[in-house]
């Protein structure tokens, strides 16, 4: 790793190199605050060693200097002083070191604290890795809570492969590809992203996630990245909660605009993670879950809501249902038992 060492007294600088170099480090050298904040800007260092008194800018100023800078704020420092009273060592730390060492220090002891400080910043830099590559997965396909929740525990998302239980609901606009047949394609995109913002707004409210729009449809997943003990039930008030709306909603369009939203919700196990190329990945789930809830909401017509013998039995407590029989889906052996949702209550 690179460290800069900075000293006015070039006896001070030699043995922090010699001591930090032998610890396998790159060293490089300032010997005021006006050349240790050039080579910061230049190559940032991992860890600065920083004198406190320095002739025209005290080692104070420069840790002020460095602090108050977006692109240096989070490089460690040790400050090394002769200045060992309690209010210098309580100045330097305020102001943002995260060591003092008083002069003369034991050899041992600096290497001990700068292997301290290092094995610290990888830490950190690797939280907050993981945690830029949370906020970039997930910020755009749920809730700004829970994207606050997931940073402060990076450790609770796998964004790797995992097969857990879902619950998978789609959401489709009736008869849109035989609107756009014959409607103005602004004012049809502009319908469009009004129905997408709706189902987006309540899928988001009831802790779900946006996986992916797939021309006029929506497909949401419940219970990832974060455990949703009760994922049935928030996806099927989602989707009874945008079916009660759509009246009051469709005020704002002329007749032919006013489209029902079918919806089709299915539980159960699926492979869920990042998948694509390594230039261009999605968090998403695949697996037969997906395409029996997608299957589900290409049967539903007229605004039904239609629900899998699965999420019936988890949420049967909460809807009152019309039992619509087995259902063959091609490419399956095994039916599928369906419901049409009629209430929802909780």
């Amino acid at each position: 790793m690179k460290i800069l060492a900075v000293d006015d007294k070039a006896d001070n600088i030699e043995l922090i190199y010699d001591i930090v170099s032998a610890l396998g480090h790159d060293v490089e050298k300032a010997y005021d605050g006006m050349q240790a904040l050039a080579a910061v800007q230049v190559d940032l260092p991992d860890l600065i060693l920083l004198d406190v008194n320095m002739p025209g800018m005290s080692g104070f100023e420069v840790v002020a200097l460095l602090k108050a800078n977006e692109r240096t704020a989070q490089i460690p420092i040790i400050m090394i002083t002769a200045l060992s009273d309690i209010d210098n060592r309580v100045e330097g730390l305020g102001l943002g070191a995260d060591d003092y060492l008083a002069k003369p220090f034991n050899a041992r002891e600096l290497a001990a604290r700068v292997e301290a400080r290092l094995r610290a910043k990888t830490e950190t830099d690797n939280l907050r890795s993981t945690q830029e590559i949370i906020r970039q997965t997930f910020e755009r396909f749920v809730s700004p809570s829970v994207v606050q929740q997931l940073l402060k525990d990076p450790s609770s998302v796998r964004l790797g492969g995992k097969l857990q239980e879902l619950t998978v609901f789609f959401a489709d606009m009736e008869n849109f590809t035989t609107i756009s047949e014959h409607a103005d394609p602004e004012r049809l995109l502009t319908a469009l992203n009004l129905y997408h913002e709706l189902i987006v707004e309540v899928v988001q409210a009831n802790f779900g996630t946006i996986d992916k729009f797939i021309g006029d449809a929506v497909m949401a997943l419940y219970n990832t990245p974060l455990d949703l003990p009760d994922h049935s039930i928030q996806a099927v008030r989602t989707a009874y909660q945008i079916s009660k709306t759509l009246p009051e909603f469709h005020r704002q369009f002329e007749p032919k605009f006013r489209m029902n939203i079918n919806f089709g919700i299915h539980t159960g196990m699926a492979i869920v993670g990042n998948v694509g190329a390594p230039q261009l990945m999605d968090f998403t789930a695949v697996g037969d879950t997906v395409n029996v809830a997608a299957r589900l909401q290409g049967l539903s017509d007229g605004g039904q809501i239609l629900i899998s013998e699965a999420t019936y039995e988890l949420v049967k407590t909460c809807v009152k249902v019309r039992p619509l029989g087995q259902v063959n889906f091609k490419g399956r052996t095994v039916p599928v038992s369906t419901y049409e949702v009629l209430l929802f209550s909780d």
